[in-house]
């Protein structure tokens, strides 16, 4: 884990929290007098939920981001974010920590997203059996989390390879 990559990850959760749940508490309560103390402990707690996804606990980092998750984007139906928010900070530490929560499988354009590539790209990588197609369209779920945990130095090679 890097400083930076902490950094911009719990600036982003900071800033989620607030959006998601401080903000529309000051609404409800009409007031942001009760809310000060509750958003300060979330801006710290976000720092440590930042510690958490990126830390060696891999059972810890799942958790964690089930728990984020939950509480940032609550629905009756599975989690099944827009592409462009594998881009983000905290989409992109779910992808490599827990896969997509909840899909098997994923669209070629969303395995893209979580990869930070194309949609060709995706689909060389499946022709050279770098990512599995799943039976039912698209590709597994598990395949894109195991190619964003390649080391570094193999994920490099793989790419100069590719280009």
């Amino acid at each position: 884990m890097s400083t930076a990559e902490h950094v911009e990850l719990a600036r982003e959760l900071a800033r989620l929290v607030e959006i998601r749940i401080t903000d529309p508490l000051e609404i409800l309560l009409n007031s942001d007098e009760h809310v000060g103390a509750v958003g300060e402990r979330l801006r710290i707690e976000a720092e440590v939920w930042a510690a958490q996804l990126l830390g060696p606990d891999d059972r810890l980092a799942v958790m964690t981001s089930a728990r984020l998750i939950a509480a940032l984007f609550p629905g009756d139906a599975p989690f099944d974010p827009p592409d462009e928010w594998w881009r983000s900070a905290f989409g992109r530490v779910v992808a490599r920590r827990a896969g997509h929560p909840g899909a098997e499988a994923v669209s070629f354009s969303t395995a893209a997203a979580m990869l930070g590539i194309t949609r060709q790209g995706v689909h060389d990588l499946v022709k050279r059996a770098k990512l599995d197609r799943h039976p039912g369209g698209g590709v597994t779920a598990a395949s894109v989390r195991a190619r964003l945990n390649l080391p570094k130095e193999q994920h490099v090679a793989a790419r100069r390879h590719h280009h």
